[in-house]
This record gives structure tokens, sequence and C-alpha cells, in this order.
């Protein structure tokens, strides 16, 4: 099982307290950094200092780290033309030596482009799949040849489809729990598929729906990995997890029932039932950053465990 540590920075959080975490998540041997793609926070927190912008913060990481992979949990679609965020992805995994994941998804918290001015149009799912046949399009063209597309949103001519990435290939991630579009797409375009905070009943018939829509599309189900986002509360004892609950603001109960909660007995079990379903890989949804006894206990006596 691979785990690796997921951070929504959009609830408060600078670069300094991100690159901490990020050396931590090195430093105990997990296997990633990823963060969320938005400029607004959530719910009743407020967000202090500011956003910070997901591609600059991975672009410092990427020069701050050594070993372990980059990415977005998700970059939204809504944000970057495809262009600019194919030249940032590549350039960011050049920086990285060939360490970066490109999540990308539709967008949908409509709040934060209020807030910032950022165009929210209504046919999003569209955009997001002319992105993605960009993007990947421009990165498989061959140094010295054109990239060219005429779609209904975005037109190109005679791209030089510089730069390329470090990598001869940057995994994508594409994810969400709709049934028909989403396993289309990912069967088309994704190395990952991501399925965030989902019981195991629902990311089992999520995955199965992948599989099958993969298939059809003359790929085997199994040549994607399937992960899941989950939020983590783990403590040695009773009160250890109910201090970290209240740190978060989220009650004992509900985060056993929605994610990975309570001693580390108790996590390995449960990360344990989504790897029979099918999972290889959770992402970490860490929330109280500047807690990295969190990080470590969850090194020492989870992920120790897992292999």
């Amino acid at each position: 099982m691979d785990l690796r540590i997921f951070t929504e920075p959009q609830q408060g959080a600078s670069y300094d307290t991100l690159l901490k975490v990020a050396k931590a998540t090195e430093d105990l041997g997990f296997n990633a950094f990823f963060r969320s793609d938005h400029y607004l926070s959530m719910g009743n927190g407020d967000g202090l200092p500011g956003p910070t912008d997901a591609w600059i913060t991975l672009a410092g990481l990427a020069r701050e780290t050594k070993r372990i992979r980059l990415g977005t949990l998700m970059t939204a679609g809504t944000f970057r033309l495809p262009g600019v965020l194919a030249i940032q992805v590549a350039q960011v995994d050049q920086m990285s030596g060939g360490r970066v994941e490109l999540g990308l998804g539709a967008g949908w918290f409509e709040e934060e482009h209020k807030a910032y001015g950022i165009p929210f149009p209504k046919e999003k799912f569209a955009r997001l799949e002319e992105q993605l046949a960009i993007i990947t399009g421009l990165w498989a063209t061959g140094t010295g040849s054109e990239f060219t597309y005429d779609g209904t949103y975005y037109q190109l001519a005679k791209s030089p489809a510089l730069p390329k990435p470090a990598q001869a290939k940057v995994p994508v991630l594409i994810g969400g729990h709709g049934a028909t579009r989403t396993p289309r797409l990912a069967a088309q375009y994704a190395d990952e598929f991501n399925i965030p905070f989902a019981s195991l009943e629902d990311s089992e018939r999520q995955f199965g729906r992948v599989r099958a829509a993969a298939e059809a599309a003359g790929r085997k189900g199994d040549e994607l990995v399937y992960s899941n986002a989950l939020v983590a509360c783990v403590g040695k004892d009773d009160a250890e997890v109910a201090r970290r609950a209240a740190a978060i603001g989220r009650d004992v109960d509900e985060l056993k029932a929605n994610g990975l909660a309570g001693s580390p007995a108790e996590v390995v079990d449960k990360i344990g039932r989504y790897a029979a379903i099918g999972t290889s890989r959770v992402y970490l949804q860490i929330l109280d950053l500047d807690d990295l006894d969190h990080l470590q206990l969850i090194s020492d006596q989870v992920q120790s465990q897992l292999g």
C-alpha cells in the first residue's frame, strides 16, 4: 500500500508550513506530497494567511526535496489555459528531476471563482475533456514536430509543443464520483483513478465502472492505479484521537465512519479493507499541518505495518 500525504492549504497555510510538511513527508518515508488547488477556504475557517498557488508551491518544493513525488488533487481546469498548464507542469517536472504527477478536474467551487475574478463556465466537463487532449497531446508530440488542435473551446495552431517534461510520461490522475463520463475520461487519459472521501461500497462500485470503461476502450482494467483520498486522524489512545479530531473541528465517530480515524491498529485494519476492493494507494488528508507528530505516528505505526 502506497501512503501519500495530502494537504488542503486553502484552509490556512503559508509556503513555509507546506515546506515543513513536505520535508517531514520525505524524512518519514512517505512516497508523495500532494496538495489541493483552491484559492478560498471552506467552512468556518478564516484561511489566514491566505491562499498559495498549487503549481508555484510545487515548483518551490521541487527544489527543496529529493525523493518524494509531487502533485495535485486536483488542479481545477477552470484556473489555467491548457497550453499554459502543460508548460507549467513540464517545467516543474524538470525542476524536480521527474517527480511530478498531474491530477486534473473540471473545477467546482464557484465562490472562489467569484472571489478572484476567475470565469466559471457552464460547460466545465466538456472543457476538461479538451484540456486533457491538449495537455497529453502537447507532451506526446515529438521534438521538432508541431501540435495543432481545433476544438469547441480551445484551438492551438502549429504549437512547438515545448517544453517537455523530464519524465517520458507524466502520470495523469482523474477522479470523482460520476457514473458515466468520469469513468470514460479516466479510461481514455488516466494513469490513476482517485475517488475522494468515499465509502468502501461506493469505491468498489466506482472502481468497477472505471475498469469496465477501460476494457471497453481497449485497455486492461488493471492498467490503472486505483486510489482513495481519506481524512486521517490517528492517535495512540482515545484521548489523542479526540484531541486531534477537536483540532480540526470534527467528531470522532464521524471520522471513524467516513475516514481513517482511531488507533493505528484500527486504521491499518480499515486500509486493509480498502486494499481488498482494489485500492493500492491512499492519500491521507492531513488537516492540522502544524501537528508533525501526527505524521510521525502514522509513519511509525501505520505505514510500517503496510510495507
